[in-house]
């Protein structure tokens, strides 16, 4: 029976933006760094980026493919709250749509052993999690943490009081990933004692039995009869020990005999029970595995975060209603990354995973759309690298300040609409910003050359871009193309270039490549597109229902059409209306 590979379907699957992979410009009146260095290990090459969060993901796809260790982002949950005027099913299309293609480039973006961690909830969780098994692969799924999300109980919900959100992690690659500890609770080092005051301290013990009937063990004994794991075991009484009915020992005989030698079997206090294998509690300092169950106490709630941001911003009104508290942040960086490992949070909210990596020591980069990004991110990170921020994780990882961040904002589209209708360059392009959007469009790293006047970029260490605007003569190219030399090769992206044709330049110039802008750039992507969040407002209306039958005999006039909304631009959920792909921690 050949495997069938299951796919989560949905209205306007196949169809995938041609993104842009616009430059980013860098504001230096809105980056901010610390006066001084507070330690040796201060980072200050940060970014935050603003602008729609899918273009943004693009822009950094070229510089940092495979570099991302980590992405934690908390998505709009699609609750439906929004929505009561419009077309459920195709509002859930749409949704899983943009999460696909986001999801996508952020695959690209993470290293090997990185991983990607999302907070959502019950209403898209699940199919969520199906899309993200098509994308990363079933079997790079690490498992869905449930964490506590609220202590309180909602009495007006219609059945259950909702009290707990899904936080999905995935692998890029299995085998490469990593899985760091958390530290130790009160609750745990409890579960060590010392009963036989062993003189190597403190210990738990566990059982050297393991399952007879499960995994590959199970399925080569259900096909033999026979397991490496059944053999007996000599008491200090002299008594021969077997697993209990249905289990097997986990471990060889040698590997046994080695226990013994070391004294790391305890077979209770009259030597008679069976065995079972100590672990010290000073040889487990790094922690212990986690669990997928998150609660409050251990990593917070929307209502601690809540006041988290209150005591940072009293001046800025609220505007999240469920973000995620310091704690949770620190949960997934501890077991997820190392320090100055890159963190990325594409859906930025209120700023919580800046503000954690920076505590923690870790390099970072988020994206938001939202006038928020300048009311409540910058001024929330100004206070965290002053040292201004007492709140959140700073006292569990004695945060003092330090650092900083660079602000970036989009560029605007490369291609424009002359009032004619022909499409030129943009004119807020300069000289120095359309060389960096060619050579990302054209796949090589923007770096001018303080030596050589025509090298604005370099695929190899032998393969150069240039670009101007000029119409270059074949006196221009000839002195060009005796610069380059033989050894090397260029692109060479030009208004025109006049004197020769094309094929007859390649002949005459082999070291040179040709080519007009824009001409040469027109069809590569989607231009003019700024925006690819999802804007409630400007969804299709659901067709209305059929009105019930009339009796027998009576007349009537059907009902006139549902007109159209107006399209608009409009923010904030309220009454109906969302901008769900700008904000990240409003659900």
């Amino acid at each position: 029976m050949s495997k069938q590979k299951l796919e989560l379907t949905w209205i306007g699957k196949d169809k995938r933006p041609k993104l842009e992979p616009r430059i980013l410009l860098e504001d230096p009146e809105k980056s901010y760094h610390a006066k001084h260095r507070v330690t040796e290990n201060d980072i200050f090459d940060n970014r935050l980026i603003f602008g729609d969060n899918l273009l943004a993901l693009k822009a950094l796809e070229a510089e940092f493919a495979g570099k991302v260790k980590c992405v934690f982002i908390d998505p709009p949950y699609n609750t439906g709250s929004a929505f009561t005027h419009y077309d459920d099913g195709l509002e859930h299309s749409i949704w899983l749509g943009l999460m696909r293609d986001r999801l996508e480039i952020i695959r690209r973006l993470l290293s090997e052993d990185g991983s990607l961690w999302i907070t959502i909830d019950d209403a898209e969780g699940h199919y969520l999690k199906v899309m993200c098994d098509e994308i990363f692969g079933r079997v790079n799924f690490l498992g869905t943490v449930t964490w506590q999300k609220t202590t309180s109980v909602h009495n007006n919900a219609v059945f259950f009081s909702s009290a707990t959100d899904m936080l999905l992690a995935y692998s890029k690659e299995l085998s490469e990933f990593k899985m760091g500890r958390v530290p130790r609770s009160e609750r745990n080092a409890g579960d060590y004692s010392n009963s036989d005051n062993d003189p190597r301290g403190a210990w738990a013990s566990s059982p050297l039995h393991v399952s007879l009937t499960s995994g590959q063990r199970g399925k080569q004994y259900a096909q033999t009869g026979k397991s490496s794991g059944l053999f007996a075991i000599i008491s200090p009484h002299g008594e021969e020990i077997w697993p209990p009915k249905g289990r097997c020992w986990g471990y060889s005989p040698e590997s046994i005999q080695r226990f013994e030698k070391d004294k790391l079997l305890w077979w209770g206090k009259d030597g008679r029970n069976q065995p079972r294998l100590k672990r010290f509690l000073d040889a487990n300092k790094e922690g212990v595995v986690p669990i997928t169950l998150w609660l409050s106490e251990e990593v917070g709630h929307n209502q601690e975060a809540k006041a988290e941001n209150a005591g940072l911003l009293s001046e800025q009104p609220e505007l999240f209603s469920t973000p995620k508290p310091e704690r949770l942040l620190k949960r997934v960086l501890e077991i997820a990354t190392n320090p100055n490992d890159l963190v990325l949070d594409s859906f930025a909210g209120s700023g919580t995973t800046g503000a954690v990596a920076q505590k923690m020591g870790r390099r970072w980069i988020m994206v938001e759309l939202g006038e928020h990004c300048h009311t409540h991110i910058i001024p929330r990170l100004k206070k965290v690298i002053d040292g201004e921020d007492p709140g959140g994780i700073s006292k569990a990882v004695n945060w003092q300040g330090g650092g900083g961040f660079r602000y970036y904002r989009l560029a605007p589209t490369l291609i424009v609409n002359d009032r004619w209708g022909n499409p030129v360059i943009n004119p807020e392009y300069n000289a120095a910003m359309l060389a960096e959007a060619l050579a990302k469009l054209e796949g090589f790293s923007y770096a001018p050359s303080e030596v050589h006047w025509w090298q604005h970029g370099h695929s190899s260490e032998r393969d150069f871009i240039y670009v101007t605007t000029q119409n270059l003569s074949a006196e221009q190219l000839q002195a060009l193309s005796d610069e380059v030399g033989g050894e090397q090769s260029l692109l060479v992206c030009c208004a025109a270039f006049h004197g020769v044709t094309a094929a007859r330049a390649a002949e005459r110039w082999p070291n040179l490549t040709l080519k007009k802008i824009p001409k040469m750039v027109l069809a590569r992507c989607e231009w003019g597109h700024d925006d690819y969040s999802l804007n409630v407002a400007n969804l299709p209306m659901a067709q209305p229902s059929p009105p019930p039958p009339l009796p027998e005999g009576e007349g009537g006039s059907p009902p006139s059409p549902r007109p159209s909304p107006a399209r608009g631009r409009g923010r904030k959920a309220t009454s109906g209306t969302a901008d769900l792909f700008g904000d990240g921690e409003e659900a």
